[in-house]
């Protein structure tokens, strides 16, 4: 592969208070191999990067073709972003968080100057799959999508998009985030469509706030007393405001939100239950920061992401 450069922008230091202590929590930092796979390759490309190219066309004054030397060069920046999959279920793991290197991608739509009208863009992967992102989020100067380079301190590995792949904070995988990039095409919604939207999935795809139970296990056993209840909550690019616990559907307690590393990465939570004998059921919620509060209405991934809240089952001996 190849060294990465030293970013031009650092991330933020993550603040110790953002990650709780907590056997069986998912760590707010998701390790490469554990970082979940979702997409249509048989086979993962293998793409040289000394052949690569990244095309930006179609609606634009100024087509911009790229190199991967062409874009090494470049002001990379760090940010830390959580990404998930429309296809989560309630309570699923389609998601992680990582730390990223890339270049902003309103600098280079900047560069190729989009035409009046212009409200989508078609990125394109080597293998030919590809996804419809609102332009206007591609250009949100306070929302960093970028065109990434590296993972958590490291190249991208091979099946998470190498050499390069996007990113972008608070859409889902579905409309966002191509890897193996090799084409921007700027254009219109009611012009063209993409992979998925073509088999029934929704033309944008905004992520939902949602949370989930890590600890305890649904089936788990434990003494009476107190019994420490954690997980993990998002809603990327909006950030979580709080989160609840409800008993067996008593009334809801807040939990100790962790530290918020930014409104773009999932956020840890705990709470101490009183735990009396007998089986009981726990249920989360969230609150995202703009005050919207987590449907219990239960729907299916199709046609724009889950909703419903998690729970789980466990017995108190």
């Amino acid at each position: 592969l190849f060294t990465l450069p030293a970013p031009s922008v650092t991330a933020p230091a993550i603040p110790p208070a953002a990650s709780v202590s907590v056997d069986g929590i998912s760590p707010l930092i998701t390790a490469n191999a554990d970082f979940y796979r979702i997409d249509t390759a048989l086979q993962v490309p293998r793409i040289d990067p000394s052949t690569w190219r990244l095309k930006v066309t179609g609606m634009v004054e100024n087509e911009v073709e790229l190199s991967f030397a062409d874009l090494l060069a470049l002001p990379l920046e760090e940010s830390t972003t959580t990404l998930m999959c429309v296809s989560n279920p309630v309570g699923g793991d389609l998601i992680g968080n990582a730390t990223w290197l890339g270049y902003p991608i309103r600098n280079l739509l900047s560069r190729a100057v989009p035409t009046a009208g212009a409200d989508m863009v078609l990125s394109r992967s080597q293998d030919g799959w590809t996804a419809s992102t609102p332009l206007e989020v591609l250009t949100d100067t306070g929302r960093n999508a970028i065109l990434a380079v590296g993972m958590n301190g490291v190249p991208l590995p091979l099946e998470h998009g190498y050499p390069v792949r996007m990113v972008v904070p608070g859409l889902y995988g579905y409309v966002s985030a191509t890897k193996w990039v090799v084409e921007l095409n700027v254009t219109r919604f009611d012009q063209h469509t993409a992979y998925w939207t073509d088999r029934g999935w929704s033309e944008r795809g905004p992520v939902k706030v949602s949370s989930r139970i890590d600890v305890p296990r649904s089936g788990a056993r434990a003494g009476a007393g107190t019994v420490t209840v954690a997980g993990v909550a998002w809603a990327q690019h909006t950030g979580i405001r709080r989160v609840e616990v409800q008993v067996d559907g008593g009334a809801w307690a807040e939990a100790t939100l962790a530290t918020a590393i930014s409104a773009d990465t999932w956020r840890q939570w705990t709470w101490s239950w009183p735990a009396t004998a007998g089986a009981h059921t726990l249920r989360v919620r969230a609150t995202d920061a703009a005050g919207l509060v987590q449907t219990d209405i239960r729907q299916d991934v199709i046609p724009d992401g889950a909703t419903g809240l998690d729970e789980v089952s466990v017995t108190i001996a």
